[in-house]
């Protein structure tokens, strides 16, 4: 009851329309190096006007982005505000609670422990845990061991006996312990993958009882400290609050929102506590990058973090797997290793392509924002999407055609009262297409020039189109010599910035 009524004290609501106001033209951040590249550059321009238009429309308050190339972090930005009543602005140094992310760390650990003869995978967890006294409910199960917890496939319930993802007081580690006693498995171990925080919960408890020291001191001091992860922690200190994002909550059908105020995972640390930044993260995921394709033993060896991000366990038809700590998802174009998170407030997602040696990571501030792969507004589908086949083509194509200087002046997005429409400059061609679609790409029209600020509609648009192939597309220019309107066959759109 305290805690519901403190967040009613720090809560406040947001209208749409000052989040409209509020998110327009806040990006801040940079490319390093790959906007040398013309094709990538302009498929990075999609993304951040796709970014812009899906923020402003959706009234999400921030996101941060990283891509990591060749153990390289080479592009990092943050769009909208990490706090809007104090217009702060998200940048790659903003700081997120990553929540399930956490399950990385609490792997990398356990595997450490097994690594040093400590403890085995197929270990009883009984073994490890004394206080491990759940009741089993299927005798003819396996017993739970370390692995599945690690996989997910224990048949543990998902939390401890708490609503602590609704009231936000989330139970100590005696609280949890003495909750275990009056739970009972949900399935027998290892016959159906059941998502546990429950489970990861535990494997922080065995990290510290093997090592004789609290989780989070395990987890700061041998392994982000070693990969300077300055920024990162499992408890937040206190003097980091100014950096922080403030967590908002989704948005409600009258256009509100709800800020949350910080909340201690206490003993689900393991599972959902840690807190960290794109920059910080972009150490996380170079570091595997490396790791895989160079070999070597830092943090674990190679052998083990190729162990770990392997399946172990299938999930429906493959298309997601798990391995230990590690997500995988698979499509026809890549596996995606990595992990999601969701904790009040917050959204996050980071995913490796080892194949193509690049990660992406995708930090938001709400919990509306669609930032896992496989999603219809996927931000990291997006960028594998566009920006990772760029960067892929750059390799074997050494010049690609960039926008003429004549033509720079027409780049922006224009709206009428059906859709917006944005004008760029994309894989080598002047196009039309519409910022705010699940993926842009599909409603591109292609512009051939005519003559001078004249062009024609060369194909159809495959969304939206009664007749457009064929028409002139033209634009017309005020006395300050930008754009102030654009005429397509009769019909016409202004200028207008997110």
């Amino acid at each position: 009851m305290t805690m519901i009524m403190n967040m009613k004290r720090f809560g406040f609501y947001l209208f749409l329309c000052s989040l409209l106001t509020v998110t327009s033209g806040r990006v801040l951040g940079e490319r390093k190096g790959v906007g040398l590249h013309p094709q990538v550059g302009q498929n990075l321009d999609l993304l951040e006007v796709w970014i812009k238009a899906r923020m402003a429309y959706a009234g999400l308050p921030g996101l941060s982005i990283g891509i990591v190339h060749d153990q390289e972090l080479i592009y990092s930005k943050g769009f909208g505000f990490a706090d809007i009543k104090e217009k702060k602005p998200a940048t790659p140094d903003t700081l997120y609670r990553i929540a399930s992310h956490s399950k990385l760390f609490t792997a990398i650990g356990i595997m450490q422990l097994r690594d040093q003869g400590k403890l085995q995978l197929d270990d009883p967890v009984k073994k490890h845990l004394s206080g491990f006294n759940i009741a089993i409910t299927h005798p003819e199960a396996h017993q739970v061991t370390i692995r599945h917890l690690l996989t997910h496939s224990s048949g543990l319930p998902r939390e401890p006996v708490s609503a602590h993802w609704v009231d936000f007081d989330f139970p100590s580690r005696d609280e949890v312990f003495a909750r275990l006693g009056r739970q009972q498995t949900i399935l027998p171990s290892e016959s159906l993958f059941k998502y546990s925080n429950l489970a990861y919960s535990l494997l922080g408890e065995v990290i510290a009882q093997k090592t004789k020291q609290s989780f989070s001191d395990y987890v700061e001091n041998n392994i982000m400290a070693h990969l300077g992860m300055d920024d990162s922690s499992v408890v937040f200190p206190g003097e980091a609050k100014s950096r922080l994002a403030v967590g908002y909550g989704r948005r409600m059908p009258d256009g509100t929102r709800e800020a949350f105020p910080f909340i201690d995972a206490r003993a689900m640390a393991a599972a959902t506590g840690v807190t960290s930044s794109i920059n910080d993260m972009a150490k996380f995921v170079s570091w595997q990058l490396q790791l895989r394709n160079k070999g070597g033993k830092k943090l674990i060896a190679a052998r083990t973090l190729k162990e770990m991000q392997r399946p172990h366990w299938l999930v429906g038809d493959w298309k997601h797997g798990r391995g230990l700590g590690f997500g995988v998802v698979h499509t026809s174009e890549r596996d995606l290793i990595g992990h999601g998170g969701g904790y009040p407030g917050y959204r996050t997602a980071t995913n490796i392509s080892s194949r193509e040696n690049i990660g992406v990571i995708v930090f938001a501030n709400s919990l509306d924002s669609e930032v896992y792969p496989g999603s219809s507004w996927s931000i990291t589908d997006r960028i594998f999407d566009w920006v990772v086949p760029a960067i892929n083509g750059a390799k074997e194509v050494k010049e690609a055609q960039d926008i003429k200087p004549e033509w720079k002046p027409l780049v922006g997005t224009y709206r009428m009262v059906w859709q917006d429409s944005h004008v760029m400059f994309l894989d080598g061609q002047m196009c039309l297409l519409n910022p705010n679609s699940p993926n842009p790409k599909k409603s591109i029209t292609l512009l051939e020039h005519i003559s001078e600020n004249t062009f024609k509609i060369s194909r159809k648009f495959r969304t939206f189109d009664y007749g457009s192939v064929g028409e002139t597309v033209s634009f017309e220019f005020g006395p300050d010599k930008k754009v102030n309107r654009i005429n397509i066959g009769a019909e016409y759109a202004e200028p207008v910035e997110f």
